[in-house]
């Protein structure tokens, strides 16, 4: 869980873009820095990375900075990440607090450095408490997680809180799940719906894809499949799987879309593709009934084991029948009475019965 990497200072010592023109030659410091990020706009960082160096080795701190985001991204430079490190640290140890931002991720990653949660929490808190939101975000992540600190969901919400108020759009994001949840808050549909709809706006997939689940549940909205195939179709275009199988699942249903099983089954793969146990099943029972595509029942057990193994159980149970009953794959009864056997430890009604059954002598 990561906010993008800050991108180059673009307003430091006080220039305006607006009203500053290029000049061949730097007189001050501060002119020497503008230049270099008036390179970079032109997409020429070899130069901006000429001109910020001897900044940087000054102890110019934003030039710090710049240099290890250059050398973090490979920008003008190899990518290095022990020199990222290097000019992270430089800056970071001077206050610049998309530095410690930076440093802290370094840290949590393992990029250049030992990965260190201990390390990634004191960075990101230095810049969190300098008000940088990414800074912000990522130390409400460690305490989410409890990565670096005691797992703490009200300490959690308040750093996530201070991200998302400064638009930080996985924060919202975050935020409303945490209100959707009750963790660290008290549950409140209405405010999900509120943070969800923010990062969803910034074009954040996750929120799409929850904002949609919302308006498909009705919780903290009126019901309403139009505006969830609307956000749900903008979550699944961007590729997030969960938005995918949902949207599968409408264009099967017929939910807020004329029904398609051609749709459907776009969708479901796609999802399916990516490990999603709810498509995994879905796409199997498409292939298993022949719907949207020929039927094959060798690709159903293959998909209802993908869905398996990754424990949903309606496809443990399914798996169970097939092997018993041979069907896309060769009979197996001890095959069969475990996979019951798991489908119904998972809670499946349908798995427990055929289990009961099977050890009663009944089959």
């Amino acid at each position: 869980m990561k906010f993008s990497k800050t991108l180059i200072t673009t307003a430091i010592l006080g220039f305006s873009l607006a009203s500053f023109h290029y000049t061949a030659w730097a007189d001050t410091p501060a002119q020497q820095f503008q230049q270099g990020f008036e390179a970079t706009t032109r997409g020429d960082y070899q130069t901006a990375f000429k001109l910020w160096l001897p900044l940087a080795e000054q102890g110019q701190k934003n030039a710090q900075y710049n240099l290890g985001v250059m050398y973090d991204n490979g920008q003008g430079v190899k990518q290095d990440y022990f020199e990222a490190m290097k000019w992270y640290r430089k800056a970071a140890e001077q206050g610049n607090a998309m530095a410690q931002a930076n440093l802290g991720s370094m840290y949590s990653e393992g990029r250049g450095i030992k990965q260190d949660d201990f390390e990634a929490q004191k960075w990101y808190r230095k810049a969190a408490e300098q008000g940088n939101a990414k800074g912000q975000f990522n130390l409400g992540g460690m305490y989410y997680k409890g990565r670096g600190v005691k797992q703490d969901d009200v300490e959690a919400m308040k750093w996530f809180s201070k991200a998302a108020e400064q638009g930080n759009a996985m924060a919202q994001a975050i935020l409303g799940i945490m209100y959707s949840e009750g963790r660290g808050i008290k549950q409140d549909d209405f405010e999900a719906v509120k943070w969800y709809r923010k990062a969803a706006e910034q074009g954040n997939a996750t929120a799409q894809a929850n904002l949609g689940s919302m308006y498909y549940n009705g919780r903290g909205v009126k019901q309403d499949d139009f505006e969830a195939v609307k956000w749900v179709s903008k979550a699944a275009e961007q590729g997030n799987a969960m938005a995918q199988a949902n949207l599968g699942s409408m264009y099967y249903n017929g939910r807020g879309v004329k029904q398609d099983d051609f749709e459907a089954v776009k969708w479901f793969s796609k999802a399916a593709a990516q490990g999603d146990a709810i498509a995994q099943a879905s796409l199997g029972n498409m292939y298993f009934e022949g719907r949207g595509v020929k039927q094959d029942d060798f690709e159903a057990m293959k998909w209802f084991i993908k869905a398996a193994e990754q424990g949903n159980a309606k496809a443990q149970f399914i798996v169970g029948g097939l092997y018993w009953f041979g069907k896309g794959v060769q009979v197996n009864k001890s095959l069969a009475k475990e996979w019951l056997g798991k489908a119904c430890d998972n809670g499946d009604q349908q798995g427990c019965e055929f289990y009961g059954k099977l050890n009663r002598g009944e089959m």
